[in-house]
């Protein structure tokens, strides 16, 4: 079947468009419009049967109804969908009535056609160039700022915002605030009275600290904290800091100047937690972060059940230094994590002073090194522990967290 034949064949199924006439043939030739190739195409046919020139109703067309003549009313309502949203590069979707996609399929089929092109793929194209020309913005096919879809049997417009990252290091100082915001246990985050009707477990988190004055600059709708591993509620975070990304949901504004932020949130958080923004970042950075297995050095504060010398205190450290330690999931956090036995090496220990019969250690661990049982021996769920090198009880009084540098930065 030629050409000709294949558009007489098409013309036979009901009205076209020249849009949808032109798309059957989409992939053939360069430099034309859709349209402009249905044209082409229809008066070719109509010379070949020497017919009379007839101009279609877009409207009547029996697959598009006449939407793919209606590409400037639907970049019009894009614009007005985004009013008010701070955005420089855009993408369009379409979202096609299953019966429209249906309908140009069988044609695809019966006729094996080889060049189609789907009306969804033209609706993105055509809409977003006039959407370009009204808004001045660009489209981007890979990281848009905003996608805009349009639902062609509703004939309406939904507007997703993409997220904004910036990357930076966080410090906690003051303990029992949890990194990330918690669900009240008893009420799951509906609220209840051991939650004072909040919904949360604790009042503030690192999250909300952080992410409350960022929620505000962006006027977005949520902020979710991304963190290079975590501490435990009762520990603080010192030295240099631990690395995060922020992630800033639906925000209305992108353009925010990230060292102003990070004035207002150490201003708001002062004395509890407080940051360093070092600029901006995206999904990649925050698969990155979480890949990359940081070591850790911890500062904690040992008692000893029972008297121990200073010697031999040390002597039982240096039984741990490089070793692998098998650890099976803690106590206290086996309700939530799977009971498995994980394998973790000491890289470093240390004692560094003693005050009031307690002393001061140093350690840096393998990422998911759990350093209370280090210390305790976990009811022997850790081997070796330091309680069991001394054989006496053994526990860890206070921890901090002092450094967290990546296992490259470390020589590993």
């Amino acid at each position: 079947m030629d050409i000709i034949q294949e558009v007489e064949a098409i013309l036979g199924y009901g009205d076209t468009c020249n849009h949808c006439l032109g798309r059957f043939f989409g992939k053939r030739s360069f430099g034309l419009t859709n349209e402009e190739r249905g044209r082409a195409l229809r008066v070719t046919h109509e010379l070949a049967a020497n017919e009379p020139h007839r101009e279609p109703d877009p409207d009547s067309c029996w697959i598009c109804a006449g939407e793919l003549s209606r590409a400037e009313d639907w970049a019009k309502r894009v614009v007005e969908a985004v009013d008010g949203i701070e955005f420089e590069t855009f993408l369009i979707g379409t979202k096609v009535p299953p019966l429209v996609a249906e309908s140009e399929e069988m044609v695809w089929s019966d006729l094996s056609l080889r060049d189609p092109e789907p009306l969804k793929a033209e609706m993105n194209r055509e809409v977003g160039k006039a959407v370009s020309a009204l808004s001045g913005k660009t489209a981007d096919l890979k990281k848009p700022d905003i996608v805009a879809l349009l639902d062609l049997a509703d004939g309406t417009v939904e507007v997703q915002v993409n997220p904004v990252f910036f990357v930076g290091r966080y410090l906690k100082y003051e303990r029992g605030i949890p990194q990330t915001h918690w669900d009240c246990r008893a009420c799951r985050g509906a609220g209840c009275e051991k939650c004072n009707f909040t919904g949360k477990q604790y009042a503030d988190s690192v999250e909300e600290l952080i992410g409350r004055p960022a929620i505000e600059a962006f006027d977005g709708e949520n902020a979710v904290l991304h963190g290079a591993g975590r501490e435990d509620i009762d520990a603080r975070m010192l030295g240099s800091g631990r690395p995060f990304v922020m992630e800033i949901e639906a925000p209305r504004k992108r353009s925010v100047d990230l060292a102003a932020l990070e004035v207002e949130i150490n201003r708001t958080a002062e004395g509890r937690v407080a940051v360093h923004l070092d600029g901006w970042a995206d999904r990649k950075k925050v698969q990155s972060l979480k890949s990359d297995k940081a070591h850790k050095k911890y500062r904690i504060l040992v008692e000893i059940d029972g008297s121990v010398t200073p010697d031999e205190f040390r002597a039982a450290l240096d039984q741990l230094k490089g070793v692998t330690i098998r650890q099976r999931t803690p106590l206290r956090v086996s309700h939530r994590r799977a009971d498995k036995v994980r394998e973790r090496r000491v890289l470093d220990i240390e004692c560094t002073g003693s005050v009031d019969g307690r002393y001061w250690v140093e350690v840096v661990g393998e990422a998911g090194l759990y350093i209370k049982e280090l210390i305790s021996g976990d009811s022997g769920r850790t081997q070796p522990g330091l309680a069991q090198i001394l054989g006496r009880t053994a526990s860890v009084v206070s921890l901090d967290v002092v450094l967290v540098k990546t296992a490259n930065e470390y020589g590993e």
